[in-house]
């Protein structure tokens, strides 16, 4: 099924010129097509590859201003479709990539399994234990934090950019509301989920050598935090009150209200006590208590529902004519 795919890599550039003719002579000749986006790089790389190469597979294109990795990346989307690819593979230009893992990463979705799929750094201890540490809790961290907004609890490491879509779930994608800066993976999870796409996580290895990267996990975690947090209301509030009203969604609303009741009629009740010196009735304390406890029953109930909603039938196939 390979052979009859369209296979098209896109090479965001930024501060990449010394690492980015090392990835591009390593792209195998499975690819078709490769897309170098030159994201207004102060190393004028894209002029720096269309100089140097004459792979007839590559094309350069140029960002007036600077977009950052998703911009680019979307430039790259839409030049894509129009070359009718039907794989589209994100590759970084610093090298942390090894291009030789391309067929790997595609085969999910060449098998029909998957409408994306993305790297995994994690997946063997050993490569994570090479991961610097700064990396690694950060991205722990913003995994689980992704897990909420974006409704893939499988997924994991959401801050890698090796990926790769099919053309049928990048066409209903609306591009131009996912974000362009570095939080784009992660948003681009949610927009997957909104749309139903089946995602899978495909084990790699990452290579850290001399590249700087451009992402610091530390300065961009309270902006990430904010930004998942509004994720997971839009994602449940269209998920479970506009497309859909299920069970889940009662449990969640009656989960919310006990949860809130009994916290404040138990904090109220506390404060009370504590002033008047008087110890609280059994009774104050039961009815505190128990809507807690039931509210955080409701809430468990919503999070397994949640968890066993994640798509399962890959948009490719309910797109294909017989």
């Amino acid at each position: 099924m390979l052979v009859n795919s369209r296979l098209a890599v896109i090479l965001p550039c930024y501060r990449s010129k010394g690492q980015v003719l090392g990835v591009i002579d390593k792209i195998g000749p499975e690819v078709s097509n490769i897309v170098v986006v030159d994201d207004k790089c102060p190393e004028m790389t894209g002029d720096y590859v269309a100089k140097s190469v004459s792979d007839d597979r590559v094309i350069v294109l140029y960002h007036e201003e600077n977009q950052g990795v998703g911009g680019a990346l979307i430039t790259g989307y839409r030049h894509a479709l129009g070359l009718d690819a039907d794989i589209v593979v994100k590759l970084d230009s610093d090298g942390q990539m090894d291009p030789a893992l391309i067929r790997t990463l595609i085969a999910p979705i060449v098998n029909g399994v998957a409408d994306y799929s993305k790297g995994n750094r994690f997946f063997n201890p050993h490569d994570a234990s090479a991961m610097p540490r700064a990396r690694l809790f950060g991205n722990l961290a913003l995994s689980f934090l992704t897990k909420l907004s974006s409704g893939y609890w499988q997924v994991f490491d959401p801050t890698n950019g090796f990926t790769a879509i099919h053309k049928s779930c990048l066409e209903i994608l609306p591009l131009h509301k996912i974000n362009r800066r570095f939080f784009f993976e992660s948003d681009m999870l949610y927009h997957l989920y909104l749309a139903r796409s089946v995602v899978v996580d495909v084990p790699m290895t990452a290579q850290y050598g001399e590249e700087n990267s451009n992402l610091k996990i530390g300065s961009v975690l309270v902006e990430f935090s904010l930004k998942h947090c509004r994720n997971i209301i839009k994602r449940i509030l269209y998920s479970y009150f506009l497309r859909d009203f299920s069970i889940a969604s009662v449990n969640l609303v009656f989960g919310c209200v006990l949860l809130v009741f009994g916290l404040l009629y138990g904090g109220i009740g506390w404060y009370a006590s504590a002033e008047s010196g008087q110890a609280a009735t059994a009774g104050t304390v039961m009815v505190g208590a128990l809507p807690i406890i039931i509210g955080v029953q409701f809430l468990v109930s919503f999070l397994g529902y949640d968890y066993s909603a994640v798509p399962r039938i890959p948009i490719q196939q309910l797109t294909r004519l017989p």
